[in-house]
């Protein structure tokens, strides 16, 4: 069997590079590399299908083939479409139409196609539909978030409709969703939270079917159990001493062996960063008997180097900057330049060893994975209230890890020191069922296990031809969706 994962925007290459520090390459390469190479290992044939750049900036993507070393049933296979150079996700959808017709040209020309098509994010989903559309190949959509909700959230802020839709194309985006969820032989979703928030949207209700349950499956992300593990490797000797000079620039070694709140995702505004900043700065007992630890990649000391950042980095670590600077408590935060998942699995179990926590307070989180990587190594996690972490935390009265609401910086401060301040007992027992919840229910085999039993099942029927209007082909004259 072979099935092809689409995945257009971001790009995959053997050193995963520009992860997290590209609005593009974020969690969702992660979920398709991890899903693709499990199920790879249980020897399916799969491809990556994504677009090949040619781009002095960007030359990790110019070769039409590369691989995973060790991955013998799996390549990344880089199809040529629109103009040579790097492009934003925002800018791809008019060129679908092309990327979907050299895909299959592809194919024809190994004289092979695919039993089955993945599709990720709505760019993937409206190619995996053309594509449906020329070979009868059914297909899969995972939408990893959907646009009707970021849209809604911007129109909250106030912001401008005309001026949204010219940077981020969401009449076009919510077009793709709406042809990719309906003509889909099934929709993955992370959560069942996810089918009926997201997918019930207004904007999305003659498309979805919700209440279809042969419509959806759930199949949660899953950990790299090899890399954000309890066992300590060599790292952890690197990056304790790494910690141990960062506390030395930023405080003095008093403070070494105090707590850690480690905050570590990109620099967005929906991170909601802020949100345990000011809970921090606010609550003196936390910032004077713990440190608010910071993970930067790339950046040695963001007091000085943040203004060179692009936007939305800038801005985010900017009001970081200015609560520290307003509040006098530069002694009390650490930033650290972490480069990798390995390094950062290894400050996990550093923050471990001195009874630390992790923290996420997203405004919404489709899923969060980054506080269960961070239970695999045993560190507990204070996540948001608003998304998947509802399910992935808590399961029939059950706490794996505490929620917080992200808009009440209270809350979030109690979530913490609940953490923290319980007593030696309550943190090694949430230490525990944290990493007990995750080898149960969220590793990449369950993922990808999940994926095949559904592939194997829908690829025995028949699926309607999609109807997909011309402008999706072209990007001429694409409706407004209001």
């Amino acid at each position: 069997m072979r099935v092809a994962f689409i995945n257009p925007q971001g790009n995959f290459d053997r050193n995963d590079s520009y992860w997290t520090t590209h609005p593009d390459f974020g969690g969702q390469l992660v979920y398709v590399k991890e899903i693709a190479s499990a199920m790879s290992e249980m020897g399916i044939n799969c491809d990556i299908i994504t677009r090949k750049i040619v781009d002095d900036r960007w030359p990790e993507f110019s070769d039409e083939f590369d691989s995973y070393p060790g991955r013998n049933n799996l390549r990344i296979v880089r199809i040529p479409f629109g103009p040579e150079g790097f492009l934003r996700k925002e800018e791809l959808w008019p060129h679908l139409g092309e990327f979907a017709k050299r895909i299959k040209e592809f194919y024809h020309a190994e004289r092979t196609l695919p039993n089955f098509v993945t599709t990720h994010y709505g760019d993937g989903g409206l190619t995996g539909a053309m594509l449906f559309k020329e070979t009868g190949i059914p297909y899969s959509f995972t939408a990893h978030s959907l646009g009707a909700q970021k849209l809604d959230k911007l129109l909250q802020t106030g912001a401008d409709r005309l001026k949204i839709e010219e940077e981020f194309n969401f009449s076009f985006r919510i077009a793709a969703e709406r042809i990719s969820m309906k003509y889909s032989a099934i929709n993955f979703v992370s959560t069942s939270m996810e089918r009926f928030q997201q997918y019930s949207h207004r904007l999305y209700r003659d498309f979805s079917e919700v209440g279809n349950d042969s419509r959806y499956s759930v199949a949660p992300p899953g950990v790299n159990t090899d890399i954000f593990t309890t066992n300590s490797t060599e790292l952890d000797g690197i990056i304790e001493r790494r910690f141990k000079e960062a506390v030395e620039r930023f405080s003095d070694l008093s403070r070494l062996q105090l707590p850690m709140i480690v905050v570590a995702s990109r620099l967005e505004q929906k991170k909601n960063h802020i949100g345990v900043v000011r809970a921090f700065v606010k609550d003196r007992e936390l910032n004077s008997t713990s440190n608010l630890v910071i993970v930067t990649r790339g950046l040695h000391d963001p007091y000085e180097e943040y203004s060179s950042l692009q936007e939305p980095d800038r801005a985010v670590l900017g009001e970081i900057i200015d609560q520290i600077l307003r509040n006098e408590i530069m002694d009390r935060v650490i930033f650290i330049d972490i480069e990798n998942q390995l390094e950062l699995a290894a400050l996990y179990r550093i923050g471990s060893n001195i009874r630390s926590v992790f923290a996420l307070t997203s405004l919404y989180e489709p899923f969060g994975l980054a506080p269960i990587e961070a239970m695999a190594c045993g560190l507990p996690a204070v996540a948001t209230s608003s998304g998947g972490p509802v399910e992935t935390l808590r399961e029939n009265n059950v706490e794996y890890g505490i929620l917080v609401d992200p808009l009440e910086t209270e809350d979030i401060a109690r979530g913490i020191k609940r953490a923290l301040f319980s007593g030696s007992d309550f943190w090694e027992e949430m230490s525990s069922r944290g990493i007990d919840r995750v080898t149960e229910k969220y590793t990449w085999r369950s993922a990808a296990e999940g994926y095949l039993s559904q592939i194997k099942e829908k690829i025995k029927y028949g699926y309607p031809e999609p109807e997909i209007p011309e402008y999706l082909f072209t990007g001429i004259d694409v409706p407004f969706i209001e």
